[in-house]
């Protein structure tokens, strides 16, 4: 079944707009939160699936997509604000919120903030709290190669699709209409002509420094349902490494980010010992897409219980 085309619109608060996506329903309401770099679009197919029994809305954060590219801004507290004023924008009272990757520190924050506007929390492979992160990634024997590019200043948006999909295996081996739609609200031509992120470098910086880096998730006082997806992986490499740089990494990623992988894991479930968590081994980091069936089976019944 083809999903509904939801009403897309723009709210004033905060000082910036943000875009949004409404795809109808009724009370009680379900927003989705996207993860760094996404917009609302990642979930055109995913979120309409539950109009039959909720308000469903999705938020394309500040710095993303079609929303406003502020300078300040992208830390927990003002994002949170940004998620609060829109709710009261749209006159939702209370919602489950359903959040994807960086979208983690967002749920927390916001359910320890403002729990008795939660109903649930949903974290789809959305860890809250990613310190130490930066320090792995030092680590990664492939931060520091250059990779030499065949087309790296695409002046079509059929080029740059090609070239992340080329530069992204995980990503290609996903793709389809819906990316194709996310993609085109992410990119902008710049004044050479070329196809370039909407996201400036500083604002990736500031939610890198601020989100995961230097944040330590806010306690929660209320004990809030909660549903957490983990998908621990093997990353999949572009063939533009050499097998020998492949081999290299390998090896970190099972003796260093394996193993700092489970023990966040670990600390999630300490801190919500009450949440139901799904592993999906050799799942992918885009779940809702990848593991659809799977994912829309458990958050359903969570939802309804």
């Amino acid at each position: 079944m083809k999903p509904s085309k939801p009403k897309s619109g723009f709210v004033h608060l905060n000082g910036i707009r943000l875009h949004y996506l409404d795809w109808g329903g009724t009370d009680p309401a379900l927003i989705f939160l996207a993860g760094m770099g996404c917009s609302a679009y990642i979930f055109s197919d995913f979120a309409p699936r539950f109009v039959d029994r909720f308000r469903v809305l999705a938020l394309t954060r500040r710095g993303h997509g079609d929303s406003d590219y502020p300078e300040t801004g992208y830390d927990a507290e003002t994002l949170t604000e940004d998620i609060r004023q829109f709710m009261d924008a749209l006159e939702v009272e209370k919602a489950s919120l359903a959040g994807h990757s960086l979208a983690g520190v967002e749920l927390t924050h916001f359910g320890a903030t403002y729990p008795s506007r939660v109903e649930k929390l949903i974290y789809l492979d959305a860890l809250d709290d990613r310190r130490g992160f930066s320090a792995i990634s030092e680590q990664n024997p492939l931060r520091n190669i250059e990779i030499k590019k065949d087309a790296s200043s695409p002046r079509t948006l059929e080029d740059y699709k090609a070239d992340m999909k080329r530069d992204f295996p995980s990503f290609a081996e996903i793709w389809s209409e819906l990316w194709d739609e996310e993609i085109s609200h992410g990119v902008r031509m710049n004044e050479h002509g070329i196809f370039v992120d909407k996201m400036p470098a500083s604002v990736e910086k500031m939610m890198i420094e601020n989100l995961i880096d230097g944040y330590a998730p806010k306690r929660m006082e209320v004990q809030i349902p909660i549903l957490s997806f983990f998908t621990p992986r093997t990353p999949a490499l572009s063939n533009t490494y050499t097998e020998e740089q492949k081999a290299s990494f390998y090896e970190f990623h099972r003796n260093v980010n394996e193993p700092f992988g489970r023990s966040l894991i670990s600390e999630f479930q300490r801190r919500f010992p009450h949440a139901r968590i799904v592993v999906i081994p050799e799942g992918h980091h885009y779940c809702f897409i990848a593991q659809e069936e799977l994912v829309y089976n458990e958050v359903r019944k969570f939802l309804m219980e």
